[in-house]
């Protein structure tokens, strides 16, 4: 009887299926005679799955670039806000603080916002004004340093008083920083604690991490991946209780 070859052909190729005398011209040799490759008994992809992760994508983005989507534990039922597996994990310890200081604090600000004062009428409004239609209550300094309130305090008490902060990490931004004036000592306060979450705008953190290593290490949300009304979305989802 003939003896199959393949501990030592190997059926790697059409030929070497057919120069087997107990499998040529049988229902194994028509099983090899279309495979190129040892590998092809495995199903065939026109491309890759995507797999992404923070990092991969948008010049050193960590606002979570993956293609795959998934929905937190604190999704309201019927929600339409999908998020990263990337980011899911990031927010979720912030998420953790909300929730404990909503039960302990029921009267704090739900976001303490972070901007450069060169984005005060533009991306760090437009944010502003995206949470605050979704019912978030913000506190922003075009709001609320009032006329002869001294600045430097009415910003530790918005910080005091905030649930979470949100760091609009811009072009502004970053030349504003090295400069340690009011918006790196707002940060400053923010790193200190596992209630931050950064919105990358307009630039890669990349460039941020020329700037601020603690920063960059945080992983957030980013208007290069998705716009600024699905990032207020997301913030909304991830602070209202």
């Amino acid at each position: 009887m003939a003896r199959c070859t393949a501990p030592v052909e190997g059926h790697r190729s059409a030929s070497a299926a057919a120069n087997c005398p107990a499998c040529r011209g049988g229902r194994y040799g028509r099983r090899y005679s279309g495979y190129s490759s040892g590998y092809s008994s495995y199903p065939s992809y026109s491309s890759p799955p995507s797999y992404s992760s923070p990092g991969s994508s948008g010049g050193g983005s960590r606002g979570g670039g993956s293609s795959r989507t998934s929905k937190p534990r604190w999704s309201r039922a019927g929600s339409g806000v999908f998020y990263t597996p990337e980011q899911v994990q990031a927010l979720t310890p912030v998420r953790a603080n909300v929730e404990n200081l909503a039960a302990a604090q029921p009267d704090l600000r739900d976001v303490f916002l972070c901007h450069a004062w060169d984005d005060r009428q533009g991306s760090a409004k437009e944010l502003h004004d995206l949470l605050e239609a979704r019912g978030v209550r913000v506190w922003f300094s075009e709001k609320d340093l009032g006329l002869g309130v001294p600045m430097m305090r009415a910003i530790d008490k918005g910080l005091v008083n905030s649930r979470v902060g949100i760091v609009l990490v811009t072009p502004a931004m970053l030349r504003r920083l090295p400069a340690e004036g009011v918006a790196d000592k707002e940060l400053s306060a923010l790193l200190r604690r596992e209630r931050l979450v950064p919105v990358v705008h307009g630039t890669t953190y990349d460039e941020l991490e020329k700037v601020s290593m603690l920063l960059a290490s945080r992983a957030g949300l980013n208007t290069a991946e998705e716009s600024m009304a699905e990032v207020a979305a997301k913030i909304a989802e991830l602070v209202k209780i």
